[in-house]
């Protein structure tokens, strides 16, 4: 295994503006990172990807490890077209969901037509196309169907599925990862906290994906998937730290007509 590390511009979201995007690039170089571009800022609508802004994505992101995750909006054929072409200026994988690929997520893989063009092109123009973790049995369905198609495991993901275990997804999906989501979570909802948060993915599953990787001989971007947390994880990091681990006096308890409030207003 040999990999190399990036930071997905997810770590800027509420902070990045139309101007910011060469600070930002600059910053994580200066960290010795690559990026994992998002396709938009978030609350925004206008691509990145869009010819207009190659120039722009090329100076920004020279000398730099890249990777593009696709366009979340259903795109057509002809933006496929236009975000495989930025990736081949920018040397970069993209690392897609399997709807945005046009595969429903249905127990069988059926009416691959889309899918199909779709990586046409990306073998057509030598671009590395990492579908993203979903249901297990599906991104293997695809990965059997499509032979130069990689994988990019989420962690947080596999941490949240109670059907399959943790290490089955690293198991079955390792020999052919090429990207890695980084993140953690509590395994309730998929917060994309740093790695290594307290409650959540534990040492034994780090350990174990790191050997399991190890087994084989692929090139890895190993992305940190990280956003501004949510005010409730701020709130219990906090709670853990003063009163479960420095053992503060008078914790504040949930109230039981409240047990089932929730703050999540994105």
């Amino acid at each position: 295994m040999h990999i190399r590390y990036a930071v997905s511009t997810m770590v800027f979201w509420g902070r990045e503006h139309p101007l910011s995007f060469e600070q930002e690039c600059q910053f994580l170089k200066s960290l010795g990172f690559g990026i994992e571009l998002w396709p938009t800022i978030k609350g925004q609508s206008e691509c990145r990807y869009q010819k207009r802004n190659w120039t722009r994505l090329i100076s920004a992101t020279n000398d730099m490890l890249v990777a593009m995750r696709s366009r979340g909006d259903s795109p057509t054929l002809e933006q496929w077209q236009e975000q495989i072409e930025c990736a081949k200026l920018l040397g970069a994988n993209i690392v897609a969901d399997m709807q945005n690929m046009g595969i429903a997520d249905a127990p069988e893989l059926n009416g691959c037509d889309f899918a199909n063009e779709v990586v046409k092109m990306a073998e057509e123009n030598d671009i590395t196309l990492c579908v993203e973790t979903g249901r297990l049995p599906l991104i293997k369905q695809v990965g059997k169907r499509f032979k130069s198609v990689r994988y990019c495991l989420d962690i947080g993901f596999a941490n949240l599925d109670r059907e399959f275990p943790f290490k089955q997804y690293v198991d079955d999906l390792a020999p052919r990862i090429s990207h890695l989501h980084l993140t953690d979570n509590y395994g309730q909802n998929d917060d994309h906290e740093p790695p290594g948060l307290h409650g959540g993915i534990s040492r034994e599953n780090w350990d174990y994906l790191l050997k399991t990787l190890d087994k084989y001989d692929n090139d890895i971007i190993g992305s940190f998937e990280m956003c501004p947390c949510m005010p409730d994880v701020m709130i219990r990091q906090a709670k853990e730290f003063l009163f479960d681990e420095m053992k503060w006096p008078n914790s504040p308890q949930k109230q039981s007509s409240y047990i089932d409030g929730s703050y999540n207003p994105m």
